[in-house]
């Protein structure tokens, strides 16, 4: 469940090719970087606006929007007043990066909406993905040691001190949630308002917290 191939839908995104190359998704965030300078100048259909920033004619950019290189922005996104990209951005298809939102080393897969609010840092968000008003995603642990995908039966080290989220195909985040270091959550699963996740979530599931957690089959 915790695998690229069982959380996302790869024809929804650039990064197919590249995500194809791992296992879990976690081992894509440190080549995030240099992924988006070789992919950028391929895209034919993109503008290069400045160095390292490739956006498509159909996105909306407000004007004060911060686009940081490397990040590339995807067709009929809008990005909206004072998002913050701080680099390493791979924004998809029809994306909602909106008011005062940050990003930093993500890949958004197509449809993904951060509308108000949100920090999405060292994370993965799967097709068609939606975060609530204020919900972030914090990707470094308080005692600053590496970050551990726990799961029921197992431990996964990453071997990184910096892992946010990582939100399968149409998982929906309550408002003011907070997403855990490392924390992983199944296709299709909904998470309610003002939460605090953390591990692995099964994907058609509802969590209500770390106590009830409930199928939707």
């Amino acid at each position: 469940m915790i695998e690229i191939k069982t959380l996302f839908s790869l024809d929804h995104t650039l990064a197919k090719d590249y995500l194809e190359q791992f296992t879990y998704p976690w081992q894509a965030l440190k080549g995030i970087h240099d992924f988006i300078l070789k992919l950028g100048p391929t895209l034919k259909d993109y503008e290069e606006i400045r160095t390292g920033v490739w956006v498509h004619p159909t996105a909306q950019i407000a004007p004060t929007a911060f686009l940081g290189a490397p990040c590339i922005i995807g067709p009929e996104t809008e990005v909206r007043h004072c998002a913050f990209i701080r680099g390493n951005a791979l924004v998809g298809a029809g994306c909602v990066v909106g008011n005062s939102v940050e990003l930093k080393n993500v890949i958004l897969f197509d449809g993904v909406q951060t509308p108000h609010y949100n920090y999405v840092g060292d994370s993965i968000l799967g097709y068609k993905s939606h975060m609530g008003a204020g919900s972030i995603t914090s990707n470094v642990k308080s005692d600053k040691s590496l970050v551990v995908i726990k799961t029921e039966n197992n431990q996964y080290p990453t071997n990184l001190k910096k892992v946010g989220a990582m939100l399968g195909d149409y998982v929906e985040v309550g408002c003011n949630s907070v997403l855990n270091p490392g924390t992983i959550i199944g296709k299709h699963t909904q998470i309610y308002p003002v939460s605090c996740v953390r591990g692995v979530i099964p994907s058609n599931s509802i969590f209500k917290d770390k106590d009830h957690i409930v199928s939707k089959a």
